[in-house]
């Protein structure tokens, strides 16, 4: 009995290691780090022992594999026989009894090996990450400095093989968007949030990724009132904007003194005053034509104003870029179609796509895989990239297991895509001749 007790105990034990060994390497740091601050006892010693993994889990393989010596030994030598010798007063022949004593020994003991020593623990350890390596941490640092001159040999072993491979410097743990989005995906899945807070997220990671080009209005489709016009143009003008505010120009868009609030020019005809567009004006912010939706949002906010300018290095005026367009960005609202819609899935399973959807939206929404490094940012762009040249209505591209078909242009622009699964990934060497490269 004292046997099975020691072996059962031993089982036990393994389990132990198994599951502090697994729960310090799959506790998240930023977890570990909050825990910290908010004095959480043995975070600070979780956080110190994944901060250098190696040690720990040297010192825990010396321990398993010398439980599992341990137990081996003491069940087939000592449980061994007792199950002999009780099979034989049964009256079952010492041939037959011994090697199945044995047997059954090592069935039973390699059963409760995996099932308490290795896989409940380790599930327990996946569930409850950082508390589990919290719990353990303070009993695992100790045990690590005890046998730090037996576990040297290994670690350092383990550091020679690292080296002889190549892999002399530990991979940096920075967490990139291709991390996150799948997280957002599972946390949407499992119902932790909802779908609209799932996109919006999203289009938030997106900020950072969507140049001022894409959202602003160009400059063919910008209003404004000359400075010099009369009060009978600026009342026509008036009339037909749908804006609250409008550019004022000297003689051409060039030349641009500020913006006006439509409110104030309207209260003024309706008084009769007269108008002075001039002194009227309120200076405006400028953007560079190649600045990110971030860049825009910090300009606006340090300058109290919901527009900018978008000017080129030369200082000409591109277009105009409102607080709106971000907010569209961020909720999901600045890339419909000719239509008004941005996707539309099909009974076929296929799907309709605007051209100016975000091209993350679009890889999450069909589940593709993009580049993390990419000079597109639009599914327009995205398709362009891959075929290398212009299209036209009707042209077909395939790759990454899906079909896309150019349905409808705006000018030269991409406005509609038909997107539709095929039954295997298209490699490059049998795509359709002249769709150019893939996008990376």
């Amino acid at each position: 009995m004292l046997q099975l007790f020691l072996v059962c105990e031993l089982i036990l034990l393994n389990g132990v290691l198994a599951m502090s060994e697994l729960a310090l390497v799959a506790a998240r740091r930023s977890r570990l780090q909050a825990m910290v601050k908010a004095g959480h006892r043995g975070a600070g010693a979780a956080l110190t022992l994944t901060d250098d993994p190696g040690r720990f889990l040297s010192t825990v393989q010396i321990g398993i594999t010398l439980i599992r010596i341990l137990a081996g030994a003491l069940s087939g030598v000592g449980l061994g026989d007792h199950v002999a010798g009780w099979f034989a007063n049964l009256g079952v022949p010492p041939m037959t009894g011994v090697p199945l004593g044995f047997g059954l020994v090592v069935v039973v003991v390699t059963y409760l090996s995996i099932v308490v020593g290795e896989l409940a623990p380790k599930r327990l350890a996946l569930r409850h990450a950082e508390q589990i390596a919290c719990a353990m941490a303070p009993g695992m640092t100790l045990l690590t400095r005890a046998t730090a001159p037996v576990g040297w040999l290994p670690n350092a072993s383990t550091d020679l093989v690292f080296r002889l491979l190549g892999q002399t410097q530990a991979p940096e743990g920075k967490v990139t968007s291709d991390d996150v989005h799948p997280l957002i995906a599972e946390a949407e899945r499992t119902g932790t949030i909802e779908s609209a807070e799932r996109h919006m997220i999203s289009g938030v990671l997106q900020l950072a990724d969507r140049p001022v080009r894409e959202m602003m209005t160009p400059r063919a489709d910008v209003e404004r009132i000359d400075a010099a016009a009369d009060d009978g143009v600026v009342r026509a003008v008036l009339m037909q904007t749908t804006h609250s505010r409008l550019l004022v120009g000297d003689g051409s868009l060039d030349v641009i003194l500020g913006v006006v609030k439509s409110r104030e020019m309207l209260v003024a005809l309706l008084a009769g005053r007269p108008l002075n567009i001039k002194a009227s004006a309120r200076n405006v912010p400028v953007v560079a034509i190649s600045a990110d939706a971030l860049d825009v949002l910090a300009t606006l906010r340090d300058a109290a104003m919901t527009l900018a300018l978008v000017c080129d290095q030369d200082g000409r005026l591109e277009g105009l870029v409102t607080l709106a367009d971000l907010t569209k960005v961020v909720v999901g609202a600045g890339y419909t179609g000719s239509d008004g819609t941005a996707a539309v899935q099909r009974e076929d399973g296929s799907w309709l796509l605007a051209g100016g959807m975000p091209v993350q939206k679009m890889a999450d929404l069909i589940g593709i895989l993009l580049p993390s490094e990419r000079t597109y940012h639009t599914v327009s762009g995205f398709v362009l990239a891959a075929a290398g040249r212009m299209l036209q209505v009707g042209e077909v591209v395939e790759f990454q297991a899906w079909r896309w078909e150019i349905v409808d242009l705006d000018g030269s622009h991409i406005d509609k895509l038909l997107v539709s699964p095929v039954r295997a990934a298209i490699s490059s060497a049998t795509r359709r001749p002249g769709s150019g490269p893939l996008p990376w």
